[in-house]
């Protein structure tokens, strides 16, 4: 076939369409088994009421470190089989990784994989049952929350020995497992259950790590569902959903370490659950959706330009009076537990605090790529719609449970419903009362101001 010679000349002057690689860039990866020696509490459900009885599946903290020595360092992102990583921990590790390393405080994020089948750690949800655990019990968990923190900072710095010239790149995908747990009446929460009316996110943000043979070294993956397939009646130690997704994913990429976060799925649980085969299914249901990705176009990253962490505090409504912690303290329950402890702060002439200090917010960016969110606690999938109004939805990725677990992190309209996300999860946590309004405009703003002004929408 002949060619007009206008179409010759116009074909001639187009720019080849060369896919985009990915710059070289130093990448390490690494893992610890984080699994306890011996019987633990388990965290997550406060119906359980002894130690835990065996293994299920091996837990996990992996760890990647992007970047060289030069100019602001590496940044390092852990993940961990755990319900939450608390602050006090993450700041510990933070600072065994400045003086042996040189990371700086905001170039380290912790994502925990939100499991309801993992070791209780000290002080987070510290009245989730309804009595405090024994002395054995509460040395136990004490003893692994030190074990925790050595093993985060031990997968760190391996990661970080790991380094060598890799290449970044993302893509999403979707899983459809999670479902609005929040049952409404006349607007108002009513209980648990399905929701079909109420909003989820199904995302599934997947960066992949290659080295230099081109070989995938490390997958992370997130998504926005409570790991919660397993009840309180399973009493033995798992990851969950999550768990499963990474086994699933390192089977389909031999030679890969796959690292899971979650994201703003507070008020979304896995759907069917209650049964270990069913943990599985959610976990098969990941892998697939990842490979989908990893076969598909991914977007090439260089490495983290912009790394930002800030603190906010988020009021708290008004605190209930002396009288009102009286009439809750003769409940035999969390209620009754949480409310004599109170009073006995009250009655050492403590003050309750009105406010929850020192909330996280964390951005890193990658380049004008990709802005990875980090915000700590159990938080709703509204944040996430919220700040995908904010910023361009196509380059941003939200990562929650991480930094912190100092409670559920609920939205203007979880606040309005009312019910456990805003109200009675407060008590498991130990905070006094519910928030007041407006957490939620303090946080986004908080996210806003620190994300680079390239990846915020218009205001028009």
């Amino acid at each position: 076939m002949i060619l007009p010679p206008l179409l010759v000349a116009l074909t001639l002057a187009m720019p080849a369409m060369i896919p985009q690689k990915a710059p070289e860039i130093p990448v390490g990866v690494a893992r610890v088994e984080i699994t306890p020696e011996g019987p633990v509490r388990l965290t997550g459900y406060g119906n359980r009421t002894t130690e835990s009885e065996g293994v299920e599946q091996p837990l996990w903290a992996k760890a990647l470190a992007i970047g060289g020595d030069e100019g602001d360092g590496p940044a390092v992102l852990i993940t961990v089989d755990n319900l939450g990583i608390p602050d006090r921990m993450t700041n510990e590790v933070a600072r065994r990784l400045a003086d042996r390393s040189g990371v700086a405080r905001d170039r380290l994020a912790i994502s925990a994989s939100h499991t309801h089948t993992a070791p209780a750690l000290t002080d987070v949800a510290p009245f989730l049952f309804p009595e405090f655990p024994n002395e054995t019990e509460q040395d136990h968990i004490d003893q692994y929350t030190r074990t925790l923190t050595d093993h985060l900072t031990a997968v760190a710095l391996e990661a970080l020995a790991d380094r060598q010239p890799g290449r970044l790149e993302w893509g999403v995908g979707s899983a459809d497992f999670a479902a609005n747990r929040r049952v409404l009446r006349d607007g108002k929460w009513v209980g648990f259950g399905v929701n079909p009316d109420g909003p989820t996110d199904h995302s599934l943000p997947v960066l992949r790590v290659t080295g230099p043979d081109g070989a995938t070294r490390a997958v992370l993956a997130s998504y926005a569902c409570h790991c919660t397939t397993l009840t309180g009646e399973f009493n033995r130690i798992c990851g969950d959903w999550a768990g499963d997704a990474q086994e699933a994913i390192e089977r389909d990429v031999p030679g890969a370490i796959a690292l899971i976060a979650i994201g703003c799925g507070a008020d979304a649980n896995p759907e069917p659950r209650g049964e270990r085969s069913q943990a599985r299914q959610h976990g098969e249901a990941i892998a697939r959706a990842v490979a989908e990705v990893l076969d598909g176009p991914m977007t090439p990253l260089g490495g983290i330009s912009h790394a930002q962490l800030s603190r906010v505090d988020l009021s708290f409504a008004p605190l209930p009076s002396r009288e009102d912690w009286q009439g809750r303290a003769g409940q035999t329950n969390q209620e009754g537990l949480h409310a004599r402890t109170m009073l006995e702060r009250l009655d050492r002439g403590e003050a309750l605090p009105e406010a929850l200090e020192g909330y996280p917010v964390q951005v890193w960016a990658f380049g004008d790529d990709l802005a990875m969110v980090f915000l700590a606690g159990e938080v709703v999938v509204d944040y996430a719609l919220h700040l995908r109004h904010v910023a361009d939805p196509d380059r941003l990725w939200i990562n929650a449970y991480s930094n912190d677990a100092p409670c559920y992190i609920p939205s203007d309209r979880v606040l309005d419903e009312g019910g456990y996300e805003a109200d009675s999860s407060m008590i498991f946590y130990g905070q006094p009362t519910r928030f007041a309004n407006g957490a939620e405009a303090i946080i986004v703003e908080a996210v806003r101001n620190l994300l680079p002004a390239s990846f915020l929408a218009s205001e028009e």
